[in-house]
């Protein structure tokens, strides 16, 4: 058995980990030039959870047997730390790193001389991975193919119908998409201007919470926050009843700036058109129906969530939400339409299973649109997956994580939720998730 892990983020290593564990033969394909590539593009950034739930445990196994320092596993770290002192360590395994293809893309998954169209025989035949490296085209086989290629380099528009605003394309040089390191090197371009975040997940969060940083010594700052949610209750969290600390602390700050009024909050907003005004960007939108217009605008952070690409697995038999984009099984416990838990139910091979036999989504990508991923949920998803790959089917069906509530649940559709603190486990699991 052979097995293709497409992604060399942090749940393919986890995956590699757990396959040379078993003594599975795999291939890693990364497009970037490291490991964690697109970690180190929001580097800068410190997670809200501890090292002890993102260190995988094989992984963890594997690197106790070398020279590697574990770090304090209750202390808090960025994304360059993350890569730096973990999965830079385990790349460089002599179990993983012969195996591992950088700047490798793969553009599409078939079945070797099977269109998608064809049923017989074809769960005996391999999968087919069409892959481009400096330029040049190739083909390789696998017996089982991982897509751990998660979603950051696919964010969603600013537009809020899902394509993108009248004018977003022309706008594309005053747009930053992602968390840009506005203390640090990206610096220049947010001091002293007037900024415009969209967004209302924890990058939107933590740019904001920067940029009322340099706003204190930089008094031209101006801030300005757009979002479509009706109460931004539900964008400050459990706060204190949240079992990450430092994910409950963001959102007491990110509380006590709006309260501060040294941002224009513009809730609920509907973009549908940017323009140069020439004193800076417009950005025209609806507020409860009504058409409204946000003026002066330098720069604009876009900080609206991501997308899976599935360009690549379009000839594979894939069974997807047809709303979220995430496998069907899961659509169910992340649904944002259903609930806002950010607890979700453990799952593994069962539920990530698609009519494609041998092919798995895996990660943040398994999620599809839905913003609820936890990295240790992902190393479940890996862990249980090569027990079923090793034969070990009771295994797989076991469940082994456990994770801190997030102390917000809600299970309204109409986005005017009520927040609740469960007060067990049970509960949460029970009455929301």
């Amino acid at each position: 058995m052979k097995v293709a892990i497409i992604g060399g983020g942090p749940i393919g290593m986890a995956a590699a980990a757990h396959l040379a564990e078993q003594r599975i033969a795999f291939e890693i394909f990364e497009a970037g030039d490291s490991v964690g590539h697109n970690i180190l593009s929001w580097g800068h950034v410190q997670l809200f959870s501890p090292w002890k739930y993102n260190i995988d445990n094989a992984a963890k196994r594997l690197l106790s047997k070398t020279d590697w320092k574990s770090p304090t596993l209750d202390r808090l770290h960025t994304g360059f730390e993350f890569v730096e002192r973990y999965l830079n360590p385990l790349s460089h395994h002599p179990d993983i790193q012969p195996y591992i293809n950088l700047n490798t893309n793969v553009i599409a998954i078939s079945k070797v001389g099977l269109d998608k169209m064809k049923t017989s025989n074809r769960e005996q035949v391999s999968f087919e991975l069409k892959i481009e490296k400096e330029g040049k085209l190739s083909i390789t086989q696998a017996d089982v193919v991982l897509d751990a290629t998660g979603t950051w380099n696919q964010p969603n528009p600013l537009g809020s119908s899902g394509l993108m605003a009248e004018g977003e394309i022309d706008a594309f040089q005053s747009i930053t998409r992602g968390i840009p390191d506005v203390k640090g090197k990206d610096s220049k371009k947010f001091v002293d201007q007037t900024i415009l975040v969209v967004g209302s997940g924890h990058s939107a969060i933590n740019t904001l919470l920067d940029l009322a940083d340099i706003q204190e010594t930089n008094l031209n700052t101006k801030l300005h926050w757009v979002l479509r949610k009706k109460n931004l209750t539900k964008v400050y969290g459990g706060q204190e009843q949240d079992g990450f600390e430092a994910r409950g602390k963001l959102g007491i700050k990110l509380q006590n700036l709006v309260e501060s009024k040294r941002l224009t909050i513009h809730t609920p907003f509907y973009i549908h058109k940017i323009f140069n005004s020439g004193s800076g960007l417009s950005i025209q939108g609806f507020r409860n129906q009504i058409e409204e217009k946000i003026e002066g605008i330098n720069h604009i952070i876009s900080n609206t969530g991501s997308r899976p690409n599935l360009d690549m697995i379009k000839e594979l038999r894939v069974d997807l939400d047809s709303s979220l984009e995430a496998v069907f099984d899961l659509a169910p416990l992340i649904d944002p339409n259903v609930h806002s838990c950010g607890t979700v139910r453990p799952h593994g091979e069962k539920e990530l299973r698609h009519p494609e036999k041998n092919f798995y989504i895996i990660g943040s990508k398994s999620y599809g649109r839905a913003p609820t991923f936890l990295l240790a949920t992902g190393y479940e998803q890996v862990r249980s997956i090569v027990a079923y790959l090793s034969g070990d089917f009771e295994g797989a069906l076991r469940t082994e994580l456990e994770l801190p509530e997030t102390g917000v649940c809600s299970t309204n559709f109409d986005d005017e939720e009520a927040c609740c603190a469960p007060t067990s486990t049970e509960t949460a699991k029970t009455t929301c998730c």
